[in-house]
């Protein structure tokens, strides 16, 4: 979190009921039954993530006081996520088997807590300690906001009717795209890492060097017409273009195109979005796929996925020169911790540095990130084969390919 760097983050019960009601307010048009369904094993249901984000306050900042009475302690297990420290959870694949709570019994428990953490705000009870504890947790429900709606939008895409979110949904938006040109890179030893005021997540951190080898980043996306040319030209059973692994999970999930899309009767493709299922925009930033697919589309076009600190570099010297802040990006490298690296000592410790193993770094943001996590030291991960978030593919080119 926010490490070594000043604090500027002001408290208060305001600020803090206005991020936990984007939560409430993502979840209203769907109905009781939209919210208790886990619709793959790597998803949650929607109800989960509003237990799970309140859980986290209730943990953290408000068990071991005195005057505090727990909403119900039962649920403890069923709202922890993988904090292995604070007890016995409930284990992913089951998240959409619990029926109860029912959502009128979590939104009423989302009330308690935040009553109950408003008023220490308003008397100012809260320690500096606990002050990060809820900067974190703020960022943490910020995190669940959009990962919600990566959750709602497979759910809603996998149904029979494919059913729209809404009939004009603000994650639909892109702007068109072109082909485009090249970013210079330069050679160098480049800091990488958080610097500044404010919050950042200790995955971001510490500031350190790398020696970043020189190329150029596209300053636009890879859009969808481009990736239509890769499976036309077979780029799907061409096992030269794969890695071992992703050539397996390619084979097993037997997948020939991004996710949502689907091969028309009139030869044409179309697209599930938030929106409804629409023709397949040609010109659109190119979604739904894995690392694994990224990486085979950039082998067939003689491109490279960028390092992350080539792409930080590049995100921090380009003048806004590329169209970030549409999907998350791929690099190709994998999430490790930085040098000197050293999680929190508490149970808050759990939250990033267990994870680094396994797997890819993503950077920049999407336009489903809450404001203030698109910043250029973000580290987003997910495992190679996960594609239902989103993000897209920015290559890189060395001067030997161009």
């Amino acid at each position: 979190m926010a490490g070594d760097t000043k604090r500027f983050f002001e408290p208060s019960a305001s600020f803090y009921r206005s991020v936990r009601s984007e939560s409430t307010r993502i979840a209203e048009p769907l109905s009781p039954e939209d919210q208790v369904v886990q619709a793959a094993l790597f998803a949650s249901p929607v109800s989960w993530h509003l237990g799970h984000t309140t859980w986290f306050f209730e943990q953290f900042l408000l068990k071991d006081r005195k005057d505090y009475q727990a909403f119900n302690a039962s649920w403890d297990r069923l709202f922890n996520s993988y904090y292995e420290s604070l007890g016995e959870r409930v284990s992913r694949d089951r998240r959409g088997l619990q029926t109860r709570p029912g959502a009128k019994r979590i939104l009423a428990y989302r009330d308690s807590v935040d009553d109950a953490l408003a008023r220490l705000l308003d008397r100012g009870e809260l320690s500096e300690q606990k002050i990060g504890l809820l900067e974190l947790g703020l960022n943490h429900e910020q995190q669940h906001q959009e990962l919600m709606w990566y959750d709602l939008k497979y759910l809603l895409g996998s149904q029979v009717l494919e059913e729209a979110y809404s009939d004009d949904c603000s994650t639909d938006r892109f702007e068109a795209g072109t082909q485009g040109d090249w970013l210079a890179v330069s050679e160098g030893v480049f800091e990488v890492g958080f610097q500044g005021e404010g919050f950042c997540y200790d995955n971001e951190l510490p500031r350190h060097r790398r020696f970043v080898e020189g190329g150029y980043l596209r300053k636009k996306l890879i859009i969808n017409s481009e990736y239509l040319q890769f499976i036309e030209s077979g780029g799907y059973s061409n096992p030269l273009l794969w890695h071992s692994e992703g050539w397996a999970w390619k084979v097993f999930a037997e997948v020939k195109h991004p996710l949502y899309w689907r091969a028309e009767p009139d030869g044409n493709w179309s697209e599930y979005t938030l929106s409804g299922r629409k023709p397949l925009k040609l010109d659109a930033p190119l979604s739904g796929i894995s690392w694994f697919e990224a990486a085979a589309f950039c082998r067939w076009a003689d491109w490279h996925l960028p390092e992350e600190a080539q792409w930080e570099s590049a995100a921090r010297n380009s003048s806004n020169e590329i169209d970030a802040g549409q999907l998350w990006e791929f690099t190709s490298s994998a999430y490790t911790p930085y040098p000197g690296y050293s999680a929190r000592k508490d149970a808050a410790g759990e939250y990033n540095g267990k994870f680094m193993v396994n797997q890819m770094v993503l950077r920049g943001s999407s336009r489903a990130t809450p404001r203030g996590h698109g910043r250029p030291s973000y580290r987003n991960f997910f495992s190679p084969d996960m594609r239902w978030m989103f993000a897209g593919i920015r290559p890189y080119r060395y001067p030997t390919t161009a």
